[in-house]
């Protein structure tokens, strides 16, 4: 496949199974339709994958893993900066693919492409560092050898909302450590998994080191996969609810995981904020592929005395973007992923106006097909409101008045979700103060945008296990061996 001269990317793409380096239709021949959120509208379809399926991906990937393993740091290096310069060199083909199949606007898909690729990039440098050590223990008897191996056989579970990005922060670490893997995309988004397969295949990847499988069946395919003693690391991204159960089937098998699941992110802006960067930073922080993000603000705390200002700003701000199909120039915001997610913000929503709650902009659903949903602003949102207990995953910003520093700490951290909290003041003891009560993985201070591939993204409480990115990124797929030696 090669979608550099192509100007239908989804024509170009494999619509099979990819296991052990081959194109293959599923084992019973089914196929599930992917969709145009944008229209409604088929797109494809691709083959949907049973549990015969799942398990030939796992021997692939068992069979494969002692020569994958064994193979040269280097050499492993290379393979993912190869696939690095390969995205880069489509990234309007694979931006075009993206928009078709999950809504996001082409400049925003161009911009997850480049992204996407520096997973690749980091970790390709990240395989050639893997250390260990070796040292003369306290007692003076024994030496100590420590080893850094990989892991094994990986199962890698992605979301719809980066279908890209998701995919090479879970692959980049683990080809570098030397793991092989079967990755099973969101059905709502399998393409950019298939083309990804493709640009590995392209780079150099050996058979059988990925193996995707798409399905709509995820129940029957992957908790075989989980239980079967074969997959030995479970890294997921998605729903806090799923990633609860996808946790109980691992610990029959005691597999390492790593889970990046929900969040209910505050963002606190104080009486001495800049108001330039706090709505900026607002911005960014909520409307972030159109809200559906793990990492969106889902609650802003404003203090009392710039609250009226703030939300004139950010109202107007998000009033004033051009929502609309994200293959149409100058569209800003584009559709939500389907029908139900439409609905589930459209009554969050009405709960919210029904408790009381005043809509400054949106809020109305908009004629035609497609599954938009108008940037809003909610003002006066009561305690209660079920939007402020609900990952929104919408273009939605619910405004909430604070007076008192310790009384937002609070309410801020009566959640169950742990993922990103957002600070916005001048003072910078305030500053380092804040930060380190929210009960986050991350904060970011005076931004709205804290994610990159050279940095930890995880969050604490049940927003998850582990950390994707970064330098600890890689120890995700690594295990430690100790080997003592007489002195």
């Amino acid at each position: 496949m090669s979608l550099a001269t192509t100007s239908d990317p989804v024509t170009e793409v494999p619509k099979k199974l990819f296991i052990s380096g081959h194109w293959t239709s599923a084992g019973d021949g089914a196929e599930m339709a992917v969709d145009n959120p944008a229209t409604g509208e088929k797109l494809c379809s691709v083959a949907d994958a049973g549990p015969e399926d799942g398990q030939r991906a796992v021997d692939a990937a068992v069979a494969a893993q002692p020569g994958w393993g064994a193979t040269a740091p280097r050499e492993r290096s290379d393979i993912l900066r190869r696939a690095y310069e390969l995205i880069l060199s489509r990234v309007d083909e694979l931006a075009m693919l993206m928009t078709l199949e999950m809504g996001k606007p082409l400049d925003a898909a161009r911009g997850e492409v480049s992204y996407a690729a520096e997973f690749f990039r980091w970790f390709s440098e990240e395989a050639v560092r893997i250390g260990g050590d070796y040292a003369l223990l306290p007692s003076g008897r024994s030496r100590q050898l420590i080893l850094r191996q990989p892991v094994g056989p990986c199962l890698l579970i992605t979301p719809w909302n980066f279908p890209l990005a998701m995919g090479t922060r879970k692959i980049g670490p683990a080809v570098a450590a030397g793991c092989t893997m079967v990755l099973k995309p969101a059905p709502q988004t399998p393409l950019c998994s298939l083309a990804l397969a493709a640009v590995l295949a392209e780079a150099g990847l050996p058979d059988g080191v990925l193996n995707v499988i798409t399905t709509s069946r995820a129940g029957g395919v992957v908790e075989p996969l989980l239980r079967g003693g074969h997959i030995r690391k479970l890294s997921f991204t998605g729903s806090t609810a799923v990633g609860r159960i996808l946790l109980a089937q691992s610990a029959d098998a005691v597999l390492r995981t790593s889970l990046e699941l929900g969040g209910n992110a505050p963002l606190l802006v104080f009486p001495d904020a800049d108001l330039d960067v706090a709505v900026e930073g607002a911005f960014a922080a909520k409307m972030r592929n159109m809200g559906e993000a793990c990492t969106a603000a889902n609650r802003l705390f404003v203090h009392d005395d710039i609250y009226d200002e703030f939300a004139g700003r950010l109202s107007d701000r998000l009033a004033a973007l051009t929502v609309g199909p994200g293959t149409e120039p100058g569209t800003e915001v584009g559709p939500l992923i389907d029908d139900v997610g439409r609905r589930k913000v459209r009554d969050l929503v009405q709960d919210a106006v029904d408790q009381g709650a005043d809509v400054l902009t949106g809020g109305t659903l908009p004629d035609g097909p497609g599954f938009f949903y108008p940037p809003t602003v909610l003002s006066g949102v009561t305690p209660g409101s079920k939007i402020l207990h609900t990952e929104v995953f919408g273009p939605v910003a619910p405004l909430i008045r604070f007076h008192d520093e310790q009384a937002v700490l609070r309410a801020a951290n009566s959640t169950e979700f742990g993922l990103v909290g957002y600070v916005f003041t001048q003072d910078l003891r305030r500053a380092l103060r804040v930060s380190e009560a929210l009960e986050v993985g991350m904060v970011g201070l005076n931004t709205g945008v804290v994610s990159d591939p050279a940095a930890p993204f995880g969050g604490v409480k049940q927003s998850g296990l582990g950390r994707e990115g970064g330098r600890v990124g890689i120890d995700e797929f690594l295990e430690t061996k100790y080997i003592a030696t007489p002195a």
